[in-house]
C-alpha cells in the first residue's frame, strides 16, 4: 500500500509539470535567438551561453556592438567579426553570457531604433538567465565601439566595465563616464580612430577618470583582432563589478 501511494504521487507530481531543476536543458553555445518588439517585428541575434552555465549561479554578461560591415545586409554576421572569433577560440571555458545583435540599418547610437533594439534583448535575457547585474560589461568595435561611447555616456549605472575599440565618442560628454572602468584600444595606423579615441581618454582623465587604452603601433582599423586575443582583457574585465 506505501509503495503504491508513493506512486501515485509521483505521477502526480510529473503530470503537473513539476520536475526537479536538475531535469531541465540547458542550451549552450553559440544560439541563433529571435526578438519581437512591441510591434511584432522580429530580429534574430546570437547569444553565446558558457558549457558551464547550469542556472544555478549568476552569470557575467557581455554586450557586444558590431561594425558597420556586419550591419543587416552587410557580406558578414556579427558573430563573424570581433568577439566571436575569439569566444570561439575559447569556447568550452568562455565564462560570459555574451549577447550579438544585428544593427538593422547603420548607427548604434544609444537613442536610435537599433540602440533601443539592443537594451531590450539585454533586458530580456537578464530575466530569463541567471545573471549578474552588478557585472554586466559593453564592447564594440568601429561602428560598435562609437556605439559603446554612446550606450555608455546614455546608461553610465548599467556597466561594470566597457571595451570601446576604434571607435570614437563625444568629448565634451565625458564626464558623465569618468567613474567607468574602461579599457579603449585603437591602432595608430588607423587615421579615424587615432584622431577621436585619444581625445576621449583625454576628457575622461580631465574630468578625473582613470581609462586604461592600448595603442598598436602599425595596426590599421582591425585593431580589434588583436585587443579581443588579449587574454588579459577579460580577466580585467571580470574583476570590474558595478558599485
Amino acid at each position: 500500500m506505501i509503495t503504491r501511494i508513493f506512486l501515485t504521487i509521483s505521477v502526480t507530481v510529473s503530470c503537473l509539470g513539476l520536475a526537479r531543476a536538475d531535469d531541465a536543458k540547458v542550451e549552450h553555445g553559440f544560439l541563433t535567438r529571435v526578438h519581437k518588439d512591441a510591434d511584432g517585428t522580429e530580429v534574430k541575434y546570437v547569444l553565446f551561453v558558457p558549457h558551464d552555465y547550469k542556472g544555478d549561479t549568476p552569470f557575467p554578461v557581455i554586450l557586444f556592438l558590431h561594425g558597420a560591415g556586419e550591419t543587416k545586409g552587410g557580406q558578414k554576421m556579427p558573430v563573424e567579426v570581433g568577439i566571436g572569433p575569439a569566444i570561439k577560440k575559447q569556447e568550452k571555458t568562455f565564462p560570459f553570457i555574451t549577447i550579438i545583435p544585428q544593427a538593422q540599418k547603420r548607427g548604434w547610437g544609444a537613442t536610435t531604433d537599433n540602440g533601443k533594439m539592443a537594451m531590450a534583448i539585454l533586458d530580456e535575457l537578464m530575466k530569463e538567465y541567471k545573471t549578474d547585474p552588478k557585472r554586466v560589461y559593453l564592447t564594440g568595435l568601429s561602428m560598435g565601439g562609437a556605439g559603446t561611447w554612446s550606450f555608455a555616456i546614455t546608461h553610465p549605472d548599467r556597466w561594470a566595465a566597457i571595451v570601446p575599440i576604434c571607435g570614437g565618442g563625444d568629448p565634451t560628454k565625458a564626464a558623465a563616464i569618468k567613474d567607468l572602468p574602461c579599457w579603449c584600444f585603437w591602432g595608430d595606423a588607423d587615421a579615424p580612430a587615432k584622431a577621436s579615441m585619444p581625445k576621449m581618454i583625454a576628457a575622461i582623465k580631465e574630468a578625473g577618470g582613470d581609462p586604461k587604452f592600448t595603442e598598436y603601433p602599425g595596426v590599421g582599423h582591425n585593431s580589434w583582432d588583436k585587443a579581443y586575443a588579449t587574454k588579459e582583457l577579460f580577466d580585467w574585465m571580470m574583476k570590474q563589478e558595478r558599485k
